[in-house]
């Protein structure tokens, strides 16, 4: 009897559905040809199909913001944050690289930096969905830009095996030359020509070409970002013919920038501004600009921008090689700690995932790569701090940092598909009465 009760229960509802729709379409009315209006009784069938079709023309209208929502909270949460993946350099005992592909990909990182540009670690990426950004070594500079068989032969033994099975999207030629040996400024250039008409002559197109700078080697001050440019002579020796060439191949500037080295260099900075803690008082004031920065790596990235403004290429990409925050080091840092780390990393995603970019450039860096994947470890390398963040057996370091996607693109997914959902039922019990 329950049972029957619910059936007649729901089919006088639905019944009420019906006749509210089927009430409101009675007097549709219709222009005749002498321009007078009068009502157009439909047949049962055609007067319901007909609801069926605005109903769904409903469905679309009120789907548009909701398809909006999705859409800009994908572009948020896909800038592309990656790591920096050294197995050749790192001494302690890993997995083999294709564990370690495994495990980014479960952990939804989208980029990988690998400075090594390993053979095997490339091979270990393909069929990924994990986009590569190698670097050729600085002593293969030379070499390379003498002539562009070198440039050939280190493409065809780290590149062509694998391309476009793994998805290589740059190339650096060399990292913070300036700081290594200054003689090689005079072979960069010809050398990422050379390596850029390489990939030309194999027929690869999509790979940008440039190199790594360290900020503290290309410019004098993080603060007021309004007075930074290019530090000379490298500025007019390397610099601008380089931004020249990113321009005309439509390439990004790529260059290291460590918060915690500039924390550490200027006692005057607090803390919380250099981990993007939301305080009151964690800001800092560009007189010049009247732009008011709430963390330290804003500062820097805009440094770079107006550097580049000043240079007369404001437009071209900036990227993020390498930034982290040590989590340990052996020279007892007080600031090397892994709560620290941890909230340096925390802030750092949650910022390039906001939206807001900076405030002289709303789009932001183009990608972040956070350094670097495993702590550096042995008896030669006691000097360095640990900036690690998995362990080397593949668990995480820090459980509350999430390299994922945003959650908020699943939320919107979620009303989509219930709004969807709603609009449809509705549409198929107007379908036959």
């Amino acid at each position: 009897m329950a049972e029957q009760r619910h059936s007649e229960i729901y089919s006088a509802k639905t019944n009420d559905l019906r006749f509210y729709f089927l009430s409101k379409s009675k007097n549709v009315m219709s222009i005749s040809s002498e321009n007078s209006l009068k009502p157009v009784n439909f047949p049962p069938t055609h007067r319901n199909r007909f609801l069926f079709f605005i109903v769904l023309s409903c469905t679309m209208s009120s789907l548009c913001p909701l398809t909006v929502t999705v859409t800009a909270t994908a572009d948020v949460s896909l800038s592309e944050i990656g790591v920096t993946y050294s197995p050749g350099t790192t001494l302690d005992h890993l997995p083999p690289p294709e564990q370690v592909a495994s495990a980014l990909q479960r952990l939804k990182i989208s980029s990988v930096h690998l400075p090594d540009s390993d053979p095997s670690a490339v091979r270990a990426f393909s069929y990924s969905n994990i986009s590569l950004f190698l670097t050729v070594p600085n002593r293969d500079i030379p070499s390379i830009a003498a002539n562009r068989s070198n440039a050939l032969a280190w493409l065809h033994h780290h590149v062509v095996p694998f391309y476009p099975r793994a998805h290589i999207s740059a190339i650096a030629v060399g990292s913070d030359v300036l700081n290594a040996k200054y003689e090689l400024s005079n072979y960069l250039l010809p050398a990422i020509r050379n390596v850029d008409i390489a990939l030309h002559k194999l027929g690869i197109y999509r790979i940008a070409v440039s190199t790594t700078f360290s900020f503290s080697n290309v410019l004098a001050t993080a603060f007021p970002p309004s007075s930074a440019k290019f530090l000379e002579p490298a500025n007019k020796l390397v610099i601008k013919p380089l931004l020249q060439f990113l321009k005309e191949t439509n390439s990004s500037f790529f260059v290291n920038l460590y918060p915690y080295h500039i924390y550490k260099l200027n006692p005057g900075i607090p803390i919380g501004f250099a981990l993007f803690q939301e305080n009151p008082f964690n800001f800092r004031d560009d007189f010049t600009t009247g732009v008011r920065y709430r963390n330290l790596f804003d500062t820097m990235v805009d440094a770079v921008i107006t550097a580049l403004t000043v240079a007369g290429h404001e437009n071209i990409p900036v990227v993020v090689a390498e930034t982290g925050w040590p989590g340990f080091a052996v020279k007892a840092e007080a600031d090397a700690n892994q709560v620290y780390a941890e909230m340096y990393l925390r802030g750092l995603i949650r910022h390039l995932r906001s939206g807001n970019g900076t405030p002289l450039r709303k789009g932001g860096v183009a990608q972040t790569y956070i350094y670097e994947l495993f702590d550096r470890q042995g008896n030669r390398l006691r000097s360095l701090q640990q900036w690690g963040i998995l362990y080397s057996n593949l668990t995480r370091k820090y459980i509350n940092v999430d390299f994922g996607s945003s959650s908020r693109i699943e939320v919107s997914k979620h009303l989509l598909w219930m709004a969807l959902g709603f609009h449809l039922f509705v549409a198929v019990l107007l379908w036959d009465v």
